[in-house]
């Protein structure tokens, strides 16, 4: 049930409201429909009694004919018969004269189907079986022109044939309506009216068979069955059509006077760019004034959006010119605390007051480096770039050097990564800390910087020089120094690997742009 609601809770405003008004009116279409469809099974029920009345009224109309044509024939051929074999048909004729609508040719024969004598010609079947007197047997004539009837009397048989005209003459005077008539006998079959060509569906005619005399003969009568017609079945369904119309009505006018507006106002506002005119919105929505007035709100919005961001950039450009103003004062100061400590250390009264000053200068020279590549980090927005950054400290600690490192070469290769103002102060300090102490030992030994990118996210920091030696104890300050550059490793929040010759240490890079 819960999916249910989710699913129509997604559907488009015109799907809902066309489902919604389906399903209200759905009782009312239902009934509509179930009372057409019983009025139209009730007349084609009604229809298709009509039809077997007719067959009905064919079939006794035809009997009738057959039932007195044998009584006919049995009361003449049994007094006729009762005075002798001799002048028997011509008593018989006499007799069948007097009586109305009865066949004329006749046949009579002994009991064991000797013919006795024969009035006309009757085209009796090959296999036409004896009978016995009392007895009545109907085939079709082997000619296909008529019924032919045997009736058993005593002292022989009767035999006569009813003409087919006189046999469709009764069953279409008491049915008008008779589209096709015939008289089946096993296989064969006796065409009294042939069918009329059917121009229309085949469906409007019906075809019905119906036992004669008692089954031996089988009547297959076809006739015109007044179906519903298309027509009919639209007026019949014509609620249900209004029904289904008024839907479909409302469903188009909500779409065009409030789904087609409501969807161009929503591509206007999804379009709609940053520093463009509330003008841009389309200015015809359709004849809804709620959804114009809609779009005056949105426009008014837009403004009120427009004027905020306005306001915030002009703050946000004061805060950053601000900012700009403290890392420069912050970078002067720190530049003026190098300087105060490079006059202080050329007039330190013995050599190591004077090493102290310069490795205190040394590095707070290191940090105002840092502030100074901060300030052009806040004017890109891209982070502190290294590769100047170790270029112009590189060229502070050679300018600051001791008169026996004066010849100190530093060899760069970095690549161009950049990384946040905390790691490149780590990244400074571990640096001067480690040219500090290789110049402090062997100035006569070239120092050599590289920085490589090794994944879209890290950067290998790599020092080497013949002074670092990992396991070397005995070197002035060594503890001190490898105690200073593991806690500036730590900063990094990676491991520095030792190896003769060579330190190295991972660090975070912003991926390239």
């Amino acid at each position: 049930m819960r999916t249910a609601a989710e699913r129509f809770a997604a559907l488009p405003t015109a799907e809902k409201l066309l489902l919604i008004l389906s399903a209200a009116l759905l009782p009312i279409g239902a009934a509509l429909v179930w009372l057409a469809e019983t009025d139209i099974r009730h007349a084609d029920e009604a229809s298709q009694e009509i039809t077997e009345d007719q067959a009905r009224s064919a079939v006794r109309a035809m009997e009738s004919l057959i039932a007195r044509n044998a009584l006919a024939l049995r009361i003449a051929a049994n007094g006729a018969l009762t005075g002798g074999p001799e002048g028997a048909c011509e008593r018989v004729r006499r007799s069948l004269a007097i009586a109305p609508a009865v066949a004329q040719q006749f046949e009579l024969d002994r009991p064991d189907g000797q013919p006795l004598c024969a009035i006309g010609t009757v085209a009796e079947p090959d296999d036409f079986t004896l009978i016995a007197p009392g007895a009545i047997r109907l085939r079709l004539a082997s000619d296909r022109r008529s019924v032919i009837l045997r009736v058993g009397v005593i002292g022989g048989m009767a035999t006569a044939a009813v003409p087919a005209s006189e046999i469709r003459s009764v069953a279409v005077e008491h049915n008008g309506g008779l589209e096709s008539l015939a008289i089946r006998d096993g296989d064969d079959q006796l065409t009294l009216l042939d069918a009329k060509p059917f121009d229309d569906d085949p469906r409007n005619h019906a075809f019905v068979e119906w036992p004669l005399a008692n089954g031996e003969l089988t009547a297959r009568i076809g006739t015109k069955v007044p179906r519903i017609t298309t027509l009919d079945r639209l007026l019949l369904l014509l609620p249900l059509l209004m029904w289904i119309m008024a839907a479909l009505i409302s469903w188009l006018i909500v779409t065009r006077l409030l789904i087609r507006p409501l969807r161009r106002l929503e591509r206007a506002v999804t379009q709609l760019q940053p520093g463009e005119s509330a003008n841009m919105l389309p200015d015809k929505l359709g004849p809804a004034t709620e959804i114009q007035e809609l779009r005056d709100a949105f426009a008014r919005s837009l403004m009120r959006i427009e004027q905020s961001e306005r306001d915030m950039a002009d703050a946000l450009e004061g805060q950053r010119r601000l900012v700009r103003e403290v890392h420069h004062r912050v970078k002067n100061n720190l530049q003026v605390v190098a300087s105060l400590l490079n006059i202080h250390g050329r007039t330190a009264e013995t050599p190591a007051a004077r090493a102290a000053y310069e490795a205190i200068g040394r590095r707070v020279g290191a940090l105002s480096v840092v502030h100074r590549n901060h300030f052009a980090e806040m004017e890109e927005s891209r982070g502190i770039a290294l590769r100047p950054l170790m270029a112009e400290l590189a060229a502070e600690l050679r300018g600051g050097a001791p008169d026996t490192a004066r010849g100190l070469i530093i060899d760069l290769e970095v690549e161009t990564v950049h990384t946040t103002q905390d790691v490149a102060v780590s990244i400074a300090f571990l640096t001067t800390e480690i040219i500090e102490y290789a110049m402090l030992n062997r100035p006569d030994e070239p120092i050599e910087v590289s920085l490589r990118r090794c994944s879209e996210l890290t950067a290998r920091l790599v020092l080497s020089s013949p002074v670092l030696v990992p396991d070397e104890a005995d070197t002035p300050g060594k503890v001190q120094f490898e105690r200073v550059v593991g806690g500036l490793a730590k900063q990094l929040r990676s491991p520095l690997e030792r190896k003769l010759g060579r330190y190295s240490v991972d660090l975070p890079v912003f991926p390239d742009s």
